[in-house]
């Protein structure tokens, strides 16, 4: 890896902006995948939730060997005039947009139910395994290209939090105040063509971003091509002795759980539960609020504390926050969503810092071997979040399933008191495993990242004398 290029414009607000657009593109098809589309093909399409939860685990299969192989296509791919890079977010965009609306498919709600099953599966798995591994792997890879500093790599993870919380907080406020009608017996119940109206204004929304991303990032330090022939033992090797890849793959498993449980159980909670989409609205609205918040504070407190450290604290306050609204069991929406705020404060807190985590394996990776991999490093990464998304998707599925929920029996009282507890009871274990976790298997602490930080810099140095 060489140094910086000065022939290239300094780190400034265009590079925040252009990467929080990335994910901003990103989470327009990732969000509505883990919070709508469960539901949509339980409730409109009539597909079990557990079939539903099956194929999302089993797509994490097919994602061992695509987000690897994506992973090695980047690292061998040669730097053109944009980068290494992001050529490949122009390149893809299109595809990841046209597969998400292809999965939202309500024109089929009257096929025979092995013909939706077969639509379900195909185009899940062209839309997560294929094509959104094929833009997001090189997405995350390029932080480390875009800046070497610590500080601007915390800034980046700062703003990319807040491209996925913007996408999160339309499909979160807005999307259910559109896609929901009344019954005649007065049930809030999901309308399978406004929702395939939604997920077409969505992709839009991400190829925007997508391009907008394109447009405003600057590659500034020069990561090399691979040429070495590829050593699947030595590969795999490298990732069961590498410490703190392990335990970055283990934290993002359980933030997924505690995220996307948290994110997909208020399809379910509030109208069902609650009866009252109104304040599922809100509770959108609070995750944006307080991530807006953390944000204005989180670089200054992680560069003081340390991520690891900071992380750990945000994941003990979710988990007590949870297990204090479940002890009072609320029938009130609007208490409920005062709580879920402050429970998103360890979620929102995590997210700000994991982008800048994954760097700082990536730094310490190179200090212990003397190689850099970024492409190979973010594809078990991100083949980890998918796991942890995964695990969200397939046990609130299950779960669900098991305290009774149909599309015939979603609002008979006993499913909807099941539903109140997994809200609660779910995010609050993953929060306490997350703490356990951060502590006892991630070993990235503030000391190690700035000593592997002062290592590189004084390498770089030399390699561009």
């Amino acid at each position: 890896m060489a140094g910086k290029n000065t022939t290239v414009p300094k780190f400034g607000i265009k590079d925040k902006l252009g990467y929080m657009f990335g994910d901003f593109g990103n989470d327009f098809t990732f969000i509505l995948s883990s919070m709508m589309l469960m539901k949509f093909y339980s409730d409109v399409m009539g597909v079990d939730v557990k079939l539903v939860g099956i194929m999302m685990m089993v797509a994490r299969i097919v994602d061992a060997f695509t987000d690897v192989t994506m992973g090695q296509i980047v690292d061998r791919s040669k730097p053109g005039k944009k980068g290494k890079f992001l050529p490949w977010i122009k390149r893809m965009s299109g595809f990841v947009a046209l597969a998400s609306f292809l999965m939202y498919a309500s024109w089929f709600a009257e096929m025979p139910m092995g013909f939706k099953i077969a639509w379900m599966f195909g185009t899940y798995l062209l839309w997560g395994s294929i094509f959104y591994t094929s833009i997001n792997i090189p997405y995350g890879s390029m932080a480390s290209a875009i800046s070497g500093d610590p500080k601007e790599r915390a800034e980046l993870s700062n703003w990319r939090t807040i491209g996925a919380t913007l996408a999160g907080t339309f499909i979160g406020v807005v999307l259910p105040l559109i896609v929901y009608y009344q019954d005649a017996d007065g049930n809030q119940v999901l309308s399978g063509s406004k929702m395939t109206i939604a997920a077409l204004i969505c992709s839009i929304g991400a190829v925007v971003c997508y391009m907008l991303c394109y447009n405003m990032l600057t590659e500034r330090v020069k990561v090399e091509q691979k040429t070495d022939k590829f050593n699947l033992g030595e590969l795999l090797k490298s990732i069961v002795t590498n410490k703190a890849l392990i335990g970055i793959v283990v934290c993002s498993i359980l933030a997924l759980l505690v995220q996307l449980t948290m994110q997909g159980m208020t399809t379910y909670v509030f109208p069902n539960y609650f009866g009252n989409v109104q304040a599922q609205s809100a509770s959108g609205m609070v995750g944006m609020v307080i991530t807006f918040l953390l944000a204005s504070v989180i670089v200054k407190l992680q560069m003081k504390v340390g991520r690891k450290e900071l992380s750990a604290i945000f994941s003990l306050f979710g988990a007590a926050v949870f297990f204090i609204v479940w002890l009072t069991h609320t029938t009130n929406a609007w208490v409920f969503v005062v709580f879920y705020a402050l429970a998103y404060v360890g979620v929102g807190g995590f997210s700000l810092i994991c982008w800048a985590m994954i760097t700082d394996v990536i730094d310490d990776t190179e200090v212990q071997t003397g190689e850099r991999s970024d492409g190979s490093i973010y594809a078990v990464y991100s083949f980890a979040r998918k796991l942890g998304q995964a695990a969200s998707s397939g046990l609130t599925g299950f779960l669900l399933s098991l305290v009774g929920y149909t599309a015939a029996t979603q609002f008979d009282p006993e499913v909807t008191k099941g539903i109140f507890n997994l809200s609660c009871l779910v995010p609050a274990g993953g929060f306490l495993l997350l703490a356990l976790a951060l502590w006892f298997v991630y070993p990235l602490n503030k000391k190690r990242v700035e000593n592997n930080a002062k290592i590189l810099a004084e390498k770089a140095e030399k390699a561009g004398k």
